[in-house]
């Protein structure tokens, strides 16, 4: 076994016919897509080299070669993660970043931490612990049918809404406000899939203008629904016994990104103050 730096060859059309009936992987549609092969090109074939080198491991079998090359270069997941950071991060600060910039941003951090997540399953646990704390929404691209209707489009969210996790109790609150003083509030509890990375709550109580009361079993997705606080798609899963959900993407010392149950994607900032305010009150209790 050797290993070899080779320019990379494109072969002729006239030779990727004659090729191509005895053997068939070798090509795709004209395309290289990786090399095996049991001959080298004679002298009446035309083959062009490229400056661009590719390299492969060769075993030599008398004149012959079995030969594997890589088709492309491996994608650097931790880097792709940290472009995509960045820009949420100035996105989320700034609320001056292009819509499409974000989305583009949330696209790619999405598919690259689960493909973190997929080789690490610590990934998953330091998600959750990240978690823990207060967040306030930024923007959503809203759901699939909301894009639909009006187009692939970052809303940038007008009011302040903040959503709070204690991993410790395993419960969650969501809330509208207006300074610090919450004119909404919903309380419930929420479970975290580890290897999915699936969350999944329901709100069993509110506080209207400091005032709570018990909602019941799906009472807050209708309240959602009817007003346009929440998703349309999560009354339907709690009429079929299903609970609303996010698929998490990610969360780290300054944001956090989900997917929800309609298919929107959602950025949250860590909210520092807010938390400072539930440490107090927590420690007063």
């Amino acid at each position: 076994m050797c290993t070899a730096i080779i320019p990379q060859p494109t072969i002729s059309r006239r030779f990727l016919k004659k090729e191509a009936a005895h053997c068939p992987n070798k090509y795709v549609g004209g395309a290289r897509v990786g090399i095996s092969c049991l001959a080298v090109p004679s002298k009446t074939q035309s083959v062009k080299y490229r400056a661009q080198p590719a390299k492969v491991s060769c075993r030599r079998l008398g004149v012959s070669s079995v030969c594997s090359a890589a088709a492309s270069e491996p994608v650097d997941v931790d880097s792709e993660i940290a472009n995509s950071r960045a820009i949420l991060i100035t996105a989320a600060e700034t609320k001056a970043t292009d819509g499409d910039t974000v989305v583009d941003a949330l696209l790619s951090l999405e598919k690259n931490m689960r493909a973190k997540a997929k080789g690490d399953p610590e990934v998953a646990e330091e998600m959750l612990k990240s978690l823990n704390g207060a967040w306030r929404l930024k923007f959503t691209t809203g759901t699939i049918d909301t894009q639909k209707k009006f187009g692939r489009r970052i809303n940038y969210f007008p009011v302040k809404a903040a959503q709070c996790f204690d991993t410790e109790t395993m419960t969650l609150t969501n809330g509208i406000f207006i300074g610090d003083f919450a004119l909404l509030k919903f309380f419930g509890p929420f479970e975290f899939n580890m290897k999915s990375r699936k969350l999944e709550f329901d709100f069993y109580d509110i506080a209207v203008l400091g005032v709570k009361f018990s909602l019941g079993r799906g009472g807050a997705a209708e309240i959602g629904s009817a007003t346009g606080l929440g998703s349309n798609n999560n009354k339907k899963l709690v009429d079929d016994g299903k609970k609303p959900f996010f698929n998490w993407v990610s969360a780290d010392e300054d944001i956090a990104t989900a997917r929800g149950g309609g298919g929107g994607l959602a950025l949250w900032a860590r909210d520092r103050e807010m938390e400072a305010i539930n440490a107090a009150e927590k420690a007063s209790m």
